[in-house]
């Protein structure tokens, strides 16, 4: 059975996409609850225990117009981070992640020799699969169906040896959902990628909890600033959702873009974590 948060999450998505809609027209509390086929109490109540912080509030985090104006001041996190060192923000992403690569023997082989472990988990934004090797985690993934999420994982190492069993390395990735940055340091990662595409999702674990980068932002960061649209197809790839923080990443435009779970979820996680750090 679905945890309490995963509840509130599907219960709330549709609100969300909503206010994305809809947000020029700054829709009512009583607009917004109706979207959720909820009574404005009970939604507002819901939502508050959901996020930590009113449904206006929480627009706000979402809000085309925010972003915008992280972007056009150079205020971002990222950028005061990265120019401080990251000291002394607060609840940052660890940067003490460790990437081991995949040898490319492993990866041409399909995981032959591969031993993966896998396991199916809730998070506050749906159903997610997880896999580990011995070295670390390998995958994570948002799904709505259970087989379908498993053959895309298969499909990745399709001579590996499979177990449904969760492990240590997946205990300590899955911590990341209850706030458990404390423990991010004991996070490992096992993944296969051209040499420019582990820049691009190590340059992602460097964007802080609660900031927004663009496109260009992680081109410059890996030294690469011409390297956008390569940039966009590196983050596309990712294979860790979450984890590596994609979601953080935006159009230079300050529309928040696409991504591989959806649009919605991706929005709900933005102001998911941009709220956490106002609690």
């Amino acid at each position: 059975m679905a945890n309490k948060e995963h509840i509130n999450y599907t219960r709330i998505a549709e609100a969300i996409a909503y206010i994305k809609a809809n947000f020029q027209e700054q829709p009512s509390l009583n607009e917004i609850a109706e979207s959720a086929h909820l009574s404005p109490h009970h939604f507002q109540r819901l939502f508050t225990t959901w996020a930590g912080v009113s449904p206006k509030k929480f627009m706000q985090y979402l809000s085309i117009e925010y972003a915008k104006q992280l972007l056009k001041d150079g205020q971002t996190l990222f950028d005061t981070a990265h120019q401080t060192g990251l000291s002394g923000t607060g609840r940052l992403h660890d940067l003490f992640i460790n990437i081991e690569g995949m040898t490319p023997g492993e990866y041409k082989n399909g995981g032959e020799n591969l031993s993966i472990s896998y396991s199916f988990a809730e998070s506050p934004f749906g159903n997610i699969i997880v896999a580990s090797t011995s070295k670390g985690i390998c995958h994570i993934a948002f799904f709505d169906d259970k087989l379908k999420a498993f053959v895309t994982l298969k499909n990745r190492f399709p001579n590996a040896e499979y177990k449904q069993m969760v492990d240590l390395n997946q205990q300590n990735a899955l911590f990341i959902f209850q706030h458990g940055w404390s423990k991010l340091n004991e996070i490992k990662l096992h993944l296969n990628g051209t040499a420019f595409q582990l820049k691009v999702w190590e340059a992602l674990l460097k964007i802080p909890v609660g900031s927004l980068a663009t496109y260009g932002n992680i081109a410059k960061a890996i030294h690469k600033p011409k390297a956008s649209r390569a940039v966009g197809t590196a983050i596309g790839s990712n294979p860790v959702a979450f984890l590596i923080p994609c979601h953080r990443v935006i159009q230079s435009t300050g529309n928040t873009g696409g991504y591989m779970w959806g649009s919605t979820r991706k929005s709900a996680i933005i102001g998911w974590e941009a709220a956490s750090l106002s609690k």
